[in-house]
């Protein structure tokens, strides 16, 4: 398994309001060093450590209630697998948001999330327009409105900013966010076992299960 080391000098600091926040995600951070000085972007330390993200939809839209938007995901994560050194060792999706434990190649995790964000926003868009969606004006305005009153985007934007990396460093990190991110769908009370729940990583780790999930990732025990 990949060698946890520690990172003595980063204190990551929890501000904000966690209010309708999945936990252990960060709303807000800050990074301090020797120095005292402050960075309010948290970035990647060591994108070759296992990290804990979570990428959001903007204003907590349920987007992810329809398969063919979760097949777009799959599909997209699978390709920065094969294409892009990523590595995914446990995921979810819930319906307004996505947790994943990853790794890349040195300094290129950020480049990674970027893509994947700007290439599968361009395919869900196309998707909502193009398949039935009983709520498709209402989200395209969502989204179109989301571009203007951020200027971050041109038409639409998708995505919030960032993807909130939080280092593993210890071998109970790992376990505590695996566990966390298999028991999402149970605690939001979407199944009742966390193997009937088709979008996360759960079966690869279930002893003697034949049926595996539809991300290529590598299971870290």
């Amino acid at each position: 398994m990949t060698d946890c080391r520690w990172y003595s000098l980063e204190i990551l600091v929890l501000v904000g309001n966690e209010h309708q926040r999945p936990e252990y995600s960060l709303e807000t951070s800050t990074r301090f060093n020797i120095f005292g000085t402050m960075s309010e972007k948290y970035k990647v330390i060591d994108s070759t450590i296992p990290t804990f993200i979570t990428i959001t939809v903007v204003d907590w839209v349920d987007l992810f209630i329809r398969p063919i938007y979760c097949n777009i995901l799959d599909e997209s994560l699978n390709y920065c697998i094969r294409e892009k050194g990523l590595k995914v060792y446990a995921y979810v999706y819930m319906t307004s948001h996505m947790h994943l434990i990853v790794t890349a190649q040195d300094g290129q995790l950020q480049n990674i999330i970027r893509d994947f964000k700007k290439f599968t926003s361009k395919r869900l868009i196309e998707a909502i327009k193009e398949y039935p969606e009983s709520r498709r004006m209402w989200l395209l305005e969502k989204f179109n409105y989301e571009a203007q009153r951020t200027g971050r985007a041109i038409n639409y934007k998708l995505w919030r900013d960032g993807f909130h990396p939080v280092i593993l460093d210890t071998l109970l990190k790992i376990k505590q966010r695996v566990n966390y991110i298999h028991n999402n769908p149970v605690k939001a009370e979407i199944v009742f076992h966390q193997r009937d729940y088709v979008n996360s990583s759960y079966r690869n780790y279930e002893e003697d299960n034949s049926v595996f999930c539809n991300v290529n990732i590598e299971t870290l025990w």
